[in-house]
């Protein structure tokens, strides 16, 4: 059945879920929400299976009327509007509207039952990137919710702490090109984030970082977290949609625990690098 019609979407809003996992050695590229902790969130507070999907906003502006009863949550980035890490029910008829975030960039909306627009390849998100998934979302569409499944956890409120609104510190393990780089000439740096970033990846200003060995590299496999230095020597942290391979060597990687944290980083924001 149709349960959510999307009234206006924002700057960027999408449908996301766990992603095409295991499938690069295919050329499929993973996607999937870009901040999965606060994506998974918002699925448990309405009881969804896990992978259910959801929709990720990015910078608030969304909107969404309700045209059954629907139990919503909203994680991530905190937008005024909306109760945050809570499930709540809208009624028939009622709008959803998600203002600008006070902090952080990307919000998750998980209604109970889940997103159930249809899968491609295994997965309902959409890939930036690749073109995969369904379309980005526009004011008009109308979005099927899926069965039920499973009790509600009984849970009023998660008390998560917001996404960091100063700088942000990142652990980073080495990358099979680090020693084309000055020794740790990556840690103890900070970067400021670009406003060319999107969720392919976080493009970073500051301080270019030299190359010791100039030698051309061919193509290599990527990994979601990985730091790939262009020629500039600003790195380029990979997100969600990054690309599945890439000719620009990788001095380091993120940190799983810490790659959330960067999906949340906003234009303008400092990352500072760490072991």
């Amino acid at each position: 059945m149709t349960g959510l019609t999307v009234v206006d979407p924002g700057p960027l809003a999408t449908v996301q879920d766990r992603g095409r996992l295991g499938q690069a050695a295919l050329g499929v590229p993973r996607s999937g929400a870009a901040d999965q902790r606060s994506y998974a969130l918002a699925n448990r507070l309405v009881g969804n299976r896990p992978g259910a999907a959801a929709i990720e906003a990015t910078f608030g502006g969304l909107s969404l009327r309700a045209e059954a009863d629907v139990v919503i949550a909203v994680t991530g980035a905190p937008c005024p509007g909306a109760p945050l890490n809570a499930p709540t029910t809208f009624r028939a008829g009622e709008v959803l509207r998600l203002g600008a975030p006070t902090s952080g960039l990307r919000t998750y909306v998980a209604v109970r039952g889940g997103i159930a627009v249809p899968e491609v390849l295994g997965s309902r998100s959409t890939d930036l990137l690749s073109g995969l998934g369904p379309a980005v979302l526009s004011a008009g569409d109308a979005l099927p919710i899926g069965r039920e499944h499973g009790p509600m956890p009984g849970v009023d409120f998660a008390p998560v702490a917001d996404p960091a609104a100063g700088e942000v510190v990142v652990r980073v393990t080495p990358g099979p090109r680090a020693d084309w780089f000055a020794e740790k000439s990556l840690i103890g740096q900070s970067y400021t984030v670009s406003s060319n970033s999107n969720r392919i990846g976080v493009r970073l200003e500051g301080v270019p970082l030299e190359r010791v060995h100039l030698g051309e590299l061919p193509s290599e496999g990527m990994a979601l977290g990985a730091l790939q230095i262009p020629p500039s020597g600003l790195p380029v942290l990979f997100l969600a949609d990054h690309p599945v391979t890439g000719g620009y060597p990788v001095i380091a990687y993120v940190t799983a625990n810490d790659l959330d944290a960067c999906a949340q980083l906003r234009p303008g924001q400092s990352l500072h690098f760490t072991t």
